[in-house]
């Protein structure tokens, strides 16, 4: 398994400085978050997109995906949510990102099952353009569908190979999940797995990996004896909680872990 670790830890910083942290800790890829306050958005004109490519590929650092905020079960038009999912595919596509991440975002007012149908119709048109640009997009298991039980219900609705899943560990475990029956429900749709720590249902603030109480170790284990061989993406939300550590402090550590969990379940 490859390993990388999201820009939502690190907010606003250059992408020279994120480049320079992924090669000085080992890390082989980057998640890029993907919002007009950070660097990578999707305002960039041809020649800022086409720089960041260069940087990362110079560093010999690949970009992992594109972490972007469509909603696609939302209630209201799809054209917007459509249109939105566009300009984050034809990003990744100028930068080489074979991903782009959107969240469910179900609204509360809606019945799971129209959630669902809204979902896979925007995803299912979404994907006819995604296939001609060579890049999948990943619904992560967050908000109304926090599990892969969740996102199944969708994926199995669009029916795409362009059209996958994002397996978000804190979010699973939240939905009461098992990592079996996540990857169970998940395995022939599975892009990237995002790991993280965290102390407890009640205090989600970021720690550093192998600190909380996420089953990341039995996640691996699960991972590695079903022979997945994908990529692991630290997502450290210290854009989210501003008195957590500064990640860059612990990014050697994290890959330390993350490489003796690899070492000891292979």
């Amino acid at each position: 398994m490859k390993l990388a670790f999201s820009t939502l830890g690190v907010p606003g910083l250059p992408i020279s400085d994120v480049v320079r942290l992924a090669a000085t800790h080992g890390y082989h890829g980057v998640e890029l978050r993907t919002h007009p306050e950070e660097p990578v958005h999707v305002g960039m004109d041809l020649s800022e997109r086409t720089d960041v490519a260069a940087e990362f590929k110079a560093a010999g650092i690949e970009i992992l995906g594109l972490a972007g905020y469509a909603r696609v079960a939302a209630p209201g038009d799809d054209g917007p949510v459509i249109a939105e999912i566009r300009e984050l595919l034809e990003l990744a596509r100028d930068l080489g990102a074979p991903y782009i991440r959107v969240f469910p975002g179900g609204g509360p007012d809606q019945s799971p099952e129209e959630a669902d149908a809204t979902a896979a119709r925007r995803l299912g048109t979404a994907a006819e353009y995604a296939a001609d640009l060579g890049v999948r997009i990943l619904l992560e298991t967050h908000d109304s569908h926090r599990t892969g039980a969740d996102a199944i219900r969708v994926l199995g609705l669009v029916g795409h190979r362009q059209a996958g899943a994002l397996w978000d560990v804190m979010h699973t475990w939240l939905g009461g999940e098992q990592p079996p029956s996540t990857f169970a429900a998940l395995s022939p749709h599975l892009g990237y797995i995002q790991v993280k720590d965290i102390a407890s249902a009640d205090d989600t603030t970021p720690l550093p990996l192998g600190t909380g109480v996420l089953p990341l170790t039995e996640c691996v284990e699960l991972l590695s004896r079903e022979g997945w061989d994908g990529w692991l993406c630290w997502e450290y939300e210290k854009r989210w909680y501003a008195s957590a550590a500064p990640l860059e402090g612990l990014l050697g550590a994290g890959r330390e872990h993350l490489s003796r969990l690899l070492n000891e379940s292979a």
